[in-house]
């Protein structure tokens, strides 16, 4: 994407304990996990750099200096004593983040490299005016490693809504504006609530994925996105 500012910086959620990963878990931390032989943070951070992201912060607490050896010091890192959640974890590591609005992308979700380039568009959205968070929506036929049927709608504006417009899955990647965390609680907490909070004030927008897109939340999760790629 062309663009006269600087791309935002990316906020990595990669502190949990992948429990449900195990025993893969028990000796590496799920971000490390490779999925058809690349590890999973560098899947998520390769959709990134392809757009133009070059500024990444990543929270950390369970095996954390397995992620500080794998990137040798390339990668910040916001090192979380207590586990802090989806929510406080990126609150936590603000002070670490420059750019206003910046991503926040899960570490355990990803569509193919070079499929499609949607962080741009993510972008263009947020600078139309209205909105606090932009979400990656994810069409249902077009995900694995996922169980529910939707989370939310998409309507033909872009607006996320409860039930009009095109059902659609949380892609794992939003683009924040720091406003969002101001009145929130100190501590651990989740970020959906603030989703939810934006939805209520009418200034939460999505833009769909064109690709196909891959969770791995679990055993069957990676065994259906191997499967994917290959």
């Amino acid at each position: 994407m062309d663009s006269p500012t600087r791309f935002p910086d990316v906020m990595l959620l990669a502190a949990g304990l992948g429990t449900r990963l195990r025993p893969l878990t028990e000796t590496v931390p799920k971000p490390l996990i490779p999925v058809a032989g690349i590890p999973l943070i560098e899947r998520v951070m390769g959709n990134a750099r392809a757009e133009g992201a070059k500024r990444f912060v990543a929270n950390a607490h369970y095996l954390p200096d397995q992620l500080l050896v794998h990137f040798a010091g390339g990668l910040k890192i916001s090192r979380e004593e207590t586990l802090l959640g989806t929510g406080g974890g990126v609150k936590y590591a603000l002070p670490m983040l420059h750019a206003d609005p910046f991503f926040v992308m899960n570490t355990d979700a990803f569509w193919p490299a070079g499929s499609d380039a949607p962080l741009g568009r993510m972008m263009a959205k947020f600078e139309q005016g209205d909105a606090d968070i932009v979400l990656l929506c994810v069409h249902p036929g077009r995900a694995t490693g996922f169980a529910r049927s939707h989370d939310f709608c998409l309507d033909p504006f872009g607006r996320v809504t409860r039930d009009y417009g095109a059902p659609v899955i949380y892609g794992g990647v939003a683009l924040v504006a720091k406003s969002v965390f101001a009145d929130s609680p100190d501590g651990a907490f989740s970020f959906y609530p603030l989703i939810e909070a934006a939805l209520e004030r009418e200034t939460l927008f999505g833009v769909a994925l064109n690709a196909s897109w891959h969770h791995v939340g679990d055993a069957k999760g990676l065994a259906e996105a191997e499967a994917a790629l290959a």
